[in-house]
């Protein structure tokens, strides 16, 4: 608590002494000698941009982001009514690489006049637009796309753009590290190293730039990496976005003629099958910790990019995740803990929760996340919104009114192991033990073939019952499965819309089809199901077991 405090006090400080005009004088003195006049190179943009998203920015005002859209006018940078994430994609100019997709004189004539409606509404240090991790994005999203807006533009322009670079550049500078984390920080570390290597007398700034991305890209209490690649947030599109970055920096390096960090490939060679793990079988990620499917094209180009050959494993043990891949049949479980502060902010509660896919249709999935509403985003943080299963309408996890988790289970353990056919993962957590002194094993198991997934519910309370437990287990349907109950409620049947059926079936409790939601993609939640296993714990021990079974 005393730690924050003094947190938030230094923040403050900081920020009253970027907005004093002492400060202004200091970005901006001998700026006009100072500043460049060109690029010792412009940074290769290696990623695709979407044409059909730059045709709508330009026409209709219309920014998109992970599915969402937000129609702007007026060349308003600070709209009402709109959310921190909106706030960050408009200041960080990623949606530059699609106005340069959309190309011509169209695509350029809207970036530079953007670029210079941003310059003179932002000629001094404002609290968001100036945060480090949004200005090291727009420093290297300006300095990529160079050549498309800027090689053409008026020298009463290129005069302009590059004293206010120069500005963000020196602020940039003089704010790292300060308290940024994850990929937000590697972001900022991407800004600075670009201005070190493209702008002439900023050579310390990539120094400072290359060490401060050593540190971050080790696998220990320092850095933000597991051992086993994934990244500490537990996050798929955070991993994701870090390896883009580590890929946009390599190539940057040897474009300015500087020895290949080996540490970065390194980095990559260890996390690339990391990313693969999260993969169902369309190519699209698992939903866990507020990660959406996403779209398949983008990762598979950082595939390629990276020049890593790079299989998905089965195992992140550090990261706290198991996958058991059977013929067409792949299920992926979240084994480990909510990630630690400050990561924690946004995280999933989703002790034990898994995923289960055919071929590449989804079957159980979890309820997924919005990308900008923050209301979608909380109501789907919980328990219920996972495959996994709740005491007493409990959470295992508890937040505070900053999103942070204040209690989460204090040890998850995992084994995985092979018997004859099967693969079995078992798993177990103390979440609820602090609440009602019950332990929580969960045992799937799959067999080779993938026709066959079994699961056991086991419950224990050492210390003996007190009371009765109500329990419910709940299993997220994918919208584009059809199922219906049978046998007088006692199982269920379900039918992919390739054409394959599944039988569903439980033993230890009752089995209800109810309603529920899924976010997996874009903003609007589809209407789905859930089979929903009820019952009442009143011994020292209860056991619910369930099976699905293709038909």
């Amino acid at each position: 608590m005393l730690g924050a405090l003094n947190a938030k006090m230094r923040r403050s400080l900081s920020h009253l002494a970027c907005k004093s005009s002492l400060y202004r004088w200091s970005l901006g003195v001998s700026l006009a000698a100072a500043a460049p006049r060109e690029f010792i190179f412009v940074p290769r943009e290696l990623w695709d941009g979407d044409a059909e998203k730059g045709r709508w920015l330009v026409h209709g005002g219309v920014f998109s982001f992970k599915g969402d859209q937000l129609e702007l006018h007026n060349a308003d940078w600070h709209p009402k009514d709109v959310s921190h994430t909106w706030l960050c994609h408009l200041h960080g100019f990623d949606w530059l690489n699609d106005l340069r997709a959309l190309g011509g004189d169209q695509g350029r004539l809207a970036a530079r006049a953007m670029i210079q409606s941003w310059m003179d509404a932002h000629q001094n240090w404002e609290r968001l637009s100036w945060r480090p991790d949004i200005l090291g994005r727009r420093i290297a999203n300006w300095m990529a796309a160079y050549d498309f807006f800027g090689d053409s533009a008026s020298d009463a322009f290129q005069e302009e753009f590059f004293e206010s670079l120069l500005k963000q550049v020196r602020h940039l500078s003089r704010s790292l590290p300060g308290p940024l984390f994850g990929v937000g920080f590697l972001s900022a570390i991407k800004g600075l190293a670009y201005a070190g290597l493209t702008l002439e007398g900023r050579e310390r700034d990539l120094e400072c730039a290359l060490n401060l991305l050593e540190k971050e890209m080790r696998a220990d209490d320092k850095g933000q990496f597991h051992a086993d690649g994934g990244h500490i947030s537990r996050n798929a599109d955070d991993l994701q976005e870090a390896l883009r970055i580590l890929v946009d920096l390599r190539g940057a390096l040897k474009q300015g003629g500087y020895p290949a960090l080996e540490s970065i490939q390194r980095r990559l060679e260890q996390s690339l099958p990391a990313l693969r793990f999260f993969r169902h079988g369309d190519k699209k990620f698992a939903l866990f910790q507020a990660v959406q499917e996403g779209d398949e094209k983008p990762v598979q180009q950082l595939f390629q990019m990276s020049g890593v050959r790079a299989r998905a494993v089965n195992s992140l043990p550090q990261s706290g995740y198991e996958r058991i891949s059977a013929g067409k049949s792949l299920l992926i479980m979240d084994c480990g803990s909510p990630p630690p502060r400050p990561y924690d902010a946004g995280a999933h509660s989703a002790p034990l929760a898994f995923e289960f896919s055919h071929g590449r249709e989804r079957i159980f999935v979890n309820c997924g996340t919005h990308p900008t509403e923050v209301d979608w985003q909380d109501a789907l943080r919980g328990a219920p919104a996972h495959n996994t299963l709740t005491i007493d309408d409990c959470d295992p996890c508890r937040f505070d009114k900053d999103g942070r988790i204040v209690h989460k289970p204090g040890r998850i353990h995992a084994e995985r192991q092979s018997q004859g056919d099967m693969t079995e993962i078992e798993a177990c957590h103390d979440g609820y033990v602090p609440l009602n002194g019950i332990l929580h094993r969960r045992r799937v198991m799959l067999d080779q073939k993938g026709f066959a997934l079994k699961g056991e519910e086991i419950l224990t309370c050492p210390g003996g019952i007190a009371r009765p437990h109500r329990i419910l287990a709940r299993f997220h349907i994918h919208p584009r499965v059809l199922v219906s109950l049978v046998q007088d409620g006692m199982q269920a049947l379900l039918r992919l819309k390739s054409g394959p059926g599944f039988r569903f079936l439980v033993e230890g409790a009752a089995l209800s089809l109810e309603n529920s939601v899924y976010l997996g993609t874009g903003t609007r939640p589809l209407k789905t199901k859930q089979l929903v296993l009820r019952a009442l714990m009143e011994e020292d021990s209860h056991d619910i077991g369930w099976q699905l079974a293709k038909e």
